[in-house]
């Protein structure tokens, strides 16, 4: 798939997403960060003021100097678009001379709105695609970063339910992976590799998984303790 450029991680947290970043990176010319709070929301909700507040007006009235909203009649949707790819490909991406692919993974896809993010995701970056990582819900809820929550496991539950729901709308674009089915048989990871267009490097991904990631140290040795 020689036209992909953008790739980004779905998932909630304590999912294994950081031993999932590292099996992608492990592809040559491949550069995923890290997560970043959810900071393209912040773009998104820009973009989306715009656009709601130029719909809003008249724009006639609204071009004139006297008018209270006078200019966002002209809000230029697509240069905002490609400006704001700008922006997050020089401060959050920030792919290297070699990189053919970046992207990043986020714990944090639990907004209700979030079909139409990932719809605005899609305009910034045409062709880009998801990879959706679950995990045991019982393990994610009753790790650290869930139990000081209330109802940690019914926490984890909706937020997998709303991602899977917003999914369904990306159609080709998405791809599944399940931690406990990758750790246990690696060959499982051949259907993502053939969706990405990659080669399958067994070595490479064997490498990746004997190498702590996250809080966690060696995933096949700790969950089969």
């Amino acid at each position: 798939m020689t036209d992909l450029r953008h790739v980004f991680v779905m998932t909630y947290g304590r999912s294994g997403s950081t031993l999932l970043m590292g099996i992608l990176n492990s592809i040559p010319g491949w550069l995923l960060r890290g997560e970043n709070r959810h900071a393209m929301r912040h773009l998104y909700e820009f973009h989306r003021s715009g656009l709601a507040e130029r719909a809003r007006v008249d724009a006639r009235r609204a071009s004139q100097p006297t008018h209270p909203w006078f200019g966002i009649q002209g809000f230029p949707e697509v240069a905002s678009l490609q400006h704001i790819r700008a922006l997050a490909e020089a401060t959050l991406l920030r792919p290297e001379d070699d990189t053919r692919v970046s992207g990043y993974k986020e714990i944090r896809w639990y907004d209700e709105d979030l079909p139409d993010y990932l719809d605005f995701l899609q305009q910034v970056f045409p062709g880009a695609r998801f990879v959706l990582n679950t995990r045991n819900l019982e393990d994610v809820a009753a790790s650290n970063f869930w139990t000081h929550k209330d109802d940690p496991l019914g926490r984890v539950q909706r937020i997998e339910e709303r991602m899977l729901s917003a999914a369904e709308g990306l159609g080709d674009a998405v791809y599944r992976v399940h931690y406990d089915d990758y750790v246990a048989d690696a060959e499982v990871l051949r259907g993502l590799f053939y969706w990405l267009g990659e080669p399958y490097d067994q070595d490479r991904i064997h490498d990746v998984l004997a190498t702590p990631h996250s809080r966690r140290g060696l995933h096949r040795e700790d969950e089969q303790a």
